[in-house]
């Protein structure tokens, strides 16, 4: 596209009839950026001199477009991201749609951008701004752009290319300013300031992500072309994109993206020619944080809600609980009020099925009750037209058990939200063998609406995501009572990537859930589940975690968690419940072994929902792993993190520990096989099926 732009821009240059050139987009968009395959497929090869970013940026981009002898504008529209953004700021102006989408979003693919952004951009929007557009990957709207001076007007589509024309002409009879970006020094800091700006910056992006280097990268090559100039810093960016293209960051950051976007070709789903049906209204049964959270999010996207509860005074808290997340979203600016009411209005709470006669779904959020759940469904039966899809937020109860009362097992359905439900980006949605493939087909459509990317699995305990990183906190426990101190577990899972690690998370979630969902999985899979009494100790001793002030750690009033030197009463007393003895290598684990300790057991199981078809692609698994469970994206995700380390060598020290420390390690049979072989654990099954 570039050689083409770079042909058809000389071409204007040559013919005396031209005095100015507009560039801009076909249907709707300006220009996506670069190819997404053509990085991931450049890893480990070659680029051409015509190809490399040195070269487009300087010798293309600089020399030919930004120091032509003929003004140009760029007449913005649609997607203006990556590349596509890079180029629109060489032009001498930029004249964009209200709607039009603008930003440098190549960190989250593990590079920078590669094509004079990183000197660009500071010098358009100030270095403030700029800072915050990279490495925070932030799209911004065409509106919201001009008020920083990252466009130079406003238009509505049918006079863009118009007002871009005669904006062109204007430079060239010079009624306009002829500005050349890379010139611009007036948006730029300050020298001290500007130094305080990028400290800060390098502190901050330390802070949220210590083992990725390309936010730092970043920060040096748009420092560079402050101090060095320019120039300097086109060259320096040239050298890091170049670099960074080739990181094992950049590889597992484009995995992921494509992962994520395949996770909407669902076989014998998506592929045989099914339209999403209108979904208008959604029901919520049971208020709780689970279903509030769910009703937040779904007016969030526009839908008609019915809250429904038992009675008044839960109902008044549920819906208290809605009305507290959309005023967070106020306070912080990220609502007007005017949108906070509209928002609100779509909310109804009822304490009856009587509105229930024209709902296109219905998601159940009731406590984990049996029985509570299959009256609920037998008696949304009755009271929902025919063509209502019946989902259970539930992923821990078999959905052929909750559907057992109800005649239309075709419309059930499992949608797991994870809390907070409104800020989650991930939806599962797990489907029986008679789930109809249109109820799928719909709840998709819903999951996109509301922002989240649905990751369809097969029915079971636990579906896909709880079912896999079930051993995550059980291989903890293990480890604690045999001698590793908890919290240097946590700390090692923390430096890993994650979030948080498995104690301090299951304070969050609240050591109550934490019982109920294990009790599931030792009750399903006795022979290989870890059976610690640590969580109910301190369930019975009223430290219920986050909500009590006390769990495995201690808060203060801002929820500030703290070790706590109490806790080892508690360990001990789970240790002779339990009749194990400390080892005494266990004590003096290193970090690696207890990252290895804590995810080889979750690998072992991902590859159990690979062999039983619960998910087809490896690559669901990953997804599901980064966005459910906040495995770091860096590293690919949990099955691709697993191949980077091969099979072989996993089996062996699962081999090692289920010598010592029983059958939780047991490698199963799909690892055992690929490891034999030496193939990887992210290719294909052969023989599983889809369920449906």
């Amino acid at each position: 596209m570039l050689r083409s732009l770079k042909d058809s821009y000389e071409e204007a240059l040559r013919r005396d009839d031209v005095k100015a050139i507009v560039i801009t987009g076909a249907k709707g968009n300006f220009a996506g950026g670069f190819d997404v395959s053509a990085i991931g497929g450049c890893q480990g090869g070659t680029m051409e001199k015509e190809q490399r970013p040195g070269y487009l940026a300087v010798d293309v981009i600089t020399d030919i477009f930004e120091a032509a002898r003929k003004p140009s504008v760029a007449a913005i529209d649609g997607l203006t991201i990556g590349g596509g953004l890079e180029i629109a700021m060489a032009c001498h102006a930029r004249i964009s749609t209200p709607t039009a989408q603008l930003g440098l979003p190549e960190l989250t693919l593990g590079i920078i951008p590669g094509l004079g952004g990183t000197q660009r951009l500071p010098r358009l929007v100030g270095l403030s701004k700029a800072l915050e557009m990279m490495l925070m990957s932030e799209i911004v709207k065409g509106d919201e752009a001009f008020t920083f001076g990252l466009v130079d007007a406003i238009v509505s589509p049918d006079e863009l290319v118009t007002t871009a024309r005669r904006w062109a002409l204007d430079i060239f009879e010079s009624r306009r300013p002829w500005v050349t970006t890379l010139h611009k020094t007036d948006k730029i800091e300050p020298l001290g300031e500007a130094r305080d700006l990028l400290k800060f910056a390098r502190a901050q992006a330390q802070k949220q992500a210590s083992n990725l280097k390309h936010p730092l990268i970043c920060i040096d090559v748009i420092e560079e072309g402050i101090i060095g100039g320019p120039r300097a810093g086109l060259w320096k960016e040239a050298e890091a994109f170049q670099e960074l293209l080739y990181s094992d960051t950049s590889k597992s950051l484009v995995h992921i993206f494509f992962a994520q976007n395949g996770t909407s070709k669902v076989p014998g789903v998506t592929d045989v020619g099914l339209v999403p049906r209108p979904v208008n209204k959604i029901a919520v049964v049971g208020g709780g944080l689970i279903g509030s959270g769910i009703a937040t999010a779904l007016i969030l996207s526009n839908y008609q809600v019915i809250l429904k509860e038992v009675d008044e005074k839960f109902l008044q808290v549920a819906i208290g609980r809605v009305r507290a997340d959309l005023q967070s979203s106020l306070k912080k600016g990220k609502m007007s009020h005017e949108k906070f009411e509209k928002t609100i209005s779509l909310l109804n709470g009822v304490l009856d099925y009587e509105s229930f006669e024209d709902v296109d779904m219905v998601i159940e959020a009731v406590t984990e009750d049996v029985s509570f759940k299959q009256q609920i469904f037998a008696d949304l039966e009755k009271h929902c037209p025919p063509h209502c899809i019946f989902a259970s937020s539930d992923c821990t109860i078999d959905l052929n058990l909750i559907a057992d009362r109800t005649k239309s097992k075709d419309r059930i359905v499992g949608s797991h939200f994870f809390s907070p439900a409104h800020a989650m980006p991930i939806l599962e949605i797990a489907h029986t063998k008679q789930t109809s493939p249109q109820v799928i087909v719909d709840l998709m459509h819903v999951g996109k609406n509301m922002r989240k990317t649905p990751v369809v699995v097969g029915n079971g305990t636990g579906f896909a995501i709880n079912r896999m990183f079930f051993p995550y906190t059980q291989a903890a426990l293990l480890l604690v009572e045999r001698g590793t101190d908890l919290y240097q577990i946590d700390g090692a899972i923390t430096n890993f990537g994650m979030p948080m690690g498995p104690f301090r998370l299951a304070d969050l979630v609240g050591l109550g859930v934490a019982i109920e969902t294990g009790t599931q999985f030792v009750q399903n899979f006795p022979e290989r589940t870890y059976k610690s009494m640590l969580i109910s100790l301190l369930q019975e001793d009223k430290r219920a975690g986050e909500t009590t002030r006390k769990g495995f750690y201690v808060y203060d009033e801002e929820q500030n968690a703290s070790p706590d030197s109490e806790l080892e009463k508690y360990i001990e007393k789970s240790r002779s419940i339990s009749g194990v003895t400390i080892d005494p290598k266990l004590m003096t684990l290193p970090e690696k072994d207890i990252v290895e300790m804590i995810f080889f057991p979750v690998v072992n199981e991902a590859c159990r929902v690979l062999a039983e078809g619960i998910v087809i692609n490896a690559a669901d698994l990953d997804v599901a792993a980064v966005m459910g469970m906040g495995f770091p994206p860096y590293r690919g995700g949990i099955m691709y993190w697993a191949d980077s380390l091969g099979s072989k060598y996993i089996c062996s020290r699962l081999e090692e520990w289920s010598k010592i420390y029983g059958e939780f390690f047991k490698p199963c049979a799909y690892l055992a096989e690929r490891a034999a072989k030496g193939t990887p654990l992210s290719s294909p099954v052969q023989h599983a099926a889809p369920q449906l």
